[in-house]
């Protein structure tokens, strides 16, 4: 089988859930290709659509939740959004690109994507067999606008959600998001430390912004750093925000362990002993299937918003709306290992670790029962 799936770069956790699946198919043999379809249309839209988001979030994160208000709002009208009419253009040039290539499959994680797929099914484009992948634990919105043949979801607790948006219930799988390999080993905490040289008998807080760097990280630091000083180790994540990175260095360079991109986050979430975190979707569920004590700090309204809730109501984070007020007071009381186990609990309980293999699952099984789509 051949498939392609399809992301962009507004955020990491897209991507890394297409790495997942690839990860998963190309275990079991299939022919796999990841492609951003906006490069497509040349490497300057691609960039413009990436950097659109990041900037936004990383500069304004409130102007990007007025945004996804608006969005909300608009989807109770009985017309197609901007977002679908923006990726109308985008239709042909996915055909003309899958008439050149031969695929069996496509897998979207991102909404951009799908709308371009429904674009090409309203305009009597030929689709090939269609999986669209929710990263976040709610319907984001336009969702229910698209056309694809499966709608892959985090949870079975949201299917009414799901449905009451306009997905069809018939349409809906629940089998959780996907996370890459490295995430399902059952290496520990020491094991984890050896790999990356820590101190076997250290005290850790790993903190993270997602892949853009956003979290108001800085803040969060310096609330760490005054309150534990050296009693607690601070390793820091800054992924792509290269600014951020640059003045963390010249702030606290000798006071923490300061990264940019790292291959080696599950190692990171394992050897820590708490994750501070914005609520990304895919990085919460990547450290709830490890088990790490994971605290949600500042999120990006919208989505994030939803994800956090979902998890605290769920007992699987603390949530930290105002670091100021709440966030020391948290990670005292999730320093406790009782406290950790239930938590982890909590996260094994809710949360499948096989959502790859579930999805691929019913990917391979639906192609099987299919007459070859080209010769």
């Amino acid at each position: 089988m051949d498939a392609l799936i399809l992301s962009c770069g507004t955020g990491g956790g897209h991507n890394s859930a297409c790495m997942a699946i690839e990860q998963e198919l190309t275990a079991r043999g299939h022919q796999v290709k990841i492609l951003n379809p906006y490069l497509l249309e040349g490497p300057k839209t691609a960039e413009a659509v990436n950097n659109a988001y990041n900037i936004l979030v990383q500069k304004a994160p409130n102007a990007f939740g007025m945004v996804y208000r608006l969005g909300d709002a608009y989807r109770k009208l009985p017309v197609s959004s901007p977002v679908y009419h923006i990726n109308h253009r985008m239709a042909e040039l996915l055909e003309k690109y899958l008439t050149e290539n031969h695929f069996d499959v496509i897998v979207a994680t991102h909404l951009f994507p799908a709308e371009i797929i429904t674009n090409m099914k309203r305009h009597g484009l030929p689709v090939l067999p269609s999986y669209f992948i929710a990263t976040d634990y709610t319907c984001i919105p336009f969702t229910e606008e698209t056309d694809c043949d499966y709608y892959v979801i985090p949870s079975e607790e949201l299917i009414d959600e799901f449905a009451s948006r306009g997905i069809p219930r018939e349409r809906i799988l629940p089998f959780g998001i996907p996370v890459g390999r490295q995430f399902l080993e059952r290496a520990g905490q020491a094991e984890a430390r050896a790999r990356l040289g820590l101190d076997p008998h250290g005290k850790y807080i790993l903190i993270a912004g997602g892949s853009i760097g956003a979290g108001q990280i800085e803040q969060v630091l310096s609330l760490l750093l005054d309150h534990y000083g050296d009693t607690v180790q601070i390793i820091a994540i800054c992924g792509s925000n290269s600014t951020l990175h640059r003045h963390l260095e010249q702030a606290y360079h000798n006071r923490l362990l300061l990264l940019e991109y790292t291959s080696q986050m599950a190692d990171y979430m394992r050897a820590c002993d708490l994750f501070l975190t914005k609520p990304g979707g895919l990085s919460s569920t990547e450290a709830a299937i490890i088990g790490t004590p994971l605290i949600h700090i500042t999120p990006i309204p919208g989505c994030e918003t939803r994800n956090m809730a979902f998890f605290e109501e769920r007992g699987m984070c603390y949530a930290v709306s105002s670091p100021k007020s709440q966030l020391i007071a948290a990670c005292d009381q999730l320093f406790d290992k009782a406290r950790q186990e239930e938590m982890k609990a909590n996260q094994h309980r809710v949360l499948t670790a096989h959502a790859a293999a579930s999805i691929c699952d019913f990917i391979e099984q639906n192609q099987a029962g299919r007459m070859p789509i080209r010769a």
